[in-house]
């Protein structure tokens, strides 16, 4: 409301207005000391096109022109723009536009309820691991740079990643000379206990995207930080012509970085972090007992980020026929007694608002609960 009493809108085109400029303050302050430099955009999927055109971009300049691929994870999800399209890997979403797309190099999920190589995540020694560093350093000579959403694939169905599998595949791509891009557009702002997901394993990524989070829900915002050593890339004379030509309408748009300073002033005054870390524990030991229900398959939690596998089968893990809709079915129940929750497929999510308080989680959990059952049951 403040903001509106100056300007509503200014653009950053050749220009620059003081929220943009004190919001990049505070990201630096809040990001991995790796990070140094804010581009903004407005959405998590330009968030991550942007991403892809400047390391693109960066190598070019670097006289690098080999390094044009990028690699991915299965399953993986980045926005629905054609470079973050093509980066991802859900065919339910993607299948369509793949005349479209670019080409990628594919690593294989951790998901560790269904493992891709047949390992037992309680016997394994993260072969997962091994595998993605395998791939980055075969190909390190033509990659630009990875694209992976740190610890938690949200859309592929709540797949929490192994602990020390973020670290190793950041150590390959430091070690074979490729840019590590994180797209913390679900995991930031408190999701998983930290800040952001990386810092649990205190991975240094050379870009990160970010939105969704860091406007509290207000307005549409996303912004792309990088390393000095990319931004260096983009340096030169002006008939160099080295400048990032890329730039969208409403890039730092003074009401949508205001809410965002707005927003991150919450987080130190209320101490969201902790709270958020609290509810995380709350909820893990809510889910836990899941488990004993019949239809119940894999419960995975990171932070206040929740997936609940139903399938048919507990002990063979044998999905439930997709044209029955369990998933669907049970969020339907769910609403009939005051709880909206989304399924991806028989996976159904819980993403609880960082505000809300221990009661309410507790009867978040109870409805879900119930709501399985009746669900689940009725197939």
């Amino acid at each position: 409301r403040a903001q509106l009493d100056r300007v509503a809108h200014s653009t950053l085109l050749g220009l620059a207005n003081v929220p943009s400029i004190e919001l990049a303050r505070e990201l630096v302050s809040i990001s991995p000391a790796s990070l140094t430099r804010v581009f903004y955009s407005d959405s998590g999927s330009t968030a991550v096109e942007v991403a892809i055109k400047m390391a693109f971009q960066y190598w070019r300049q670097q006289g690098e022109e080999g390094r044009t691929r990028f690699a991915c994870l299965a399953d993986a999800y980045h926005g629905d723009t054609i470079g973050s399209v093509s980066v991802g890997g859900i065919d339910l979403f993607h299948a369509m536009y793949r005349p479209l797309l670019f080409e990628t190099v594919r690593i294989p999920s951790p998901y560790c309820y269904r493992c891709p190589i047949g390992m037992d995540r309680a016997t394994c020694s993260m072969e997962c691991a091994d595998q993605a560093a395998n791939v980055i350093h075969e190909h390190a000579g033509e990659l630009a740079a990875l694209v992976m959403e740190p610890l938690v694939q949200g859309a592929a169905g709540m797949i929490v990643h192994p602990d020390g599998f973020l670290r190793r595949v950041a150590r390959a791509c430091r070690d074979s000379g490729v840019l590590l891009i994180l797209d913390e557009v679900a995991t930031g702002f408190g999701r998983t206990g930290r800040m952001f997901a990386c810092d649990h394993e205190g991975v240094q990524p050379d870009i990160m995207a970010l939105a969704k989070g860091i406007t509290g829900g207000y307005l549409p915002l996303a912004a792309t930080l990088v390393a000095d050593k990319v931004f260096d890339g983009f340096l030169g004379e002006f008939q160099s012509r080295r400048t990032f030509f890329h730039g969208h309408t409403y890039t730092g748009n003074p009401l949508a970085c205001a809410a965002a300073l707005g927003n991150l002033e919450v987080f130190r005054r209320h101490r969201v972090l902790e709270h958020a870390a609290g509810l995380g524990r709350r909820l893990e030991s809510s889910l836990s007992r899941f488990l004993e229900i019949e239809h119940v398959g894999d419960v995975r939690v990171r932070g206040t980020m929740a997936g609940i596998e139903l399938v048919r089968d507990a002990e063979t893990k044998e999905p439930f026929d997709p044209a029955l809709r369990v998933g669907h079915r049970v969020c339907m129940e769910a609403r009939r007694h005051g709880a909206i929750l989304r399924p991806l497929g028989d996976v159904v999510v819980l993403m609880p608002p960082l505000a809300m308080d221990p009661d309410q989680l507790d009867r978040l959990a109870r409805i879900t609960r119930e709501s399985i059952i009746a669900a689940t049951e009725a197939s």
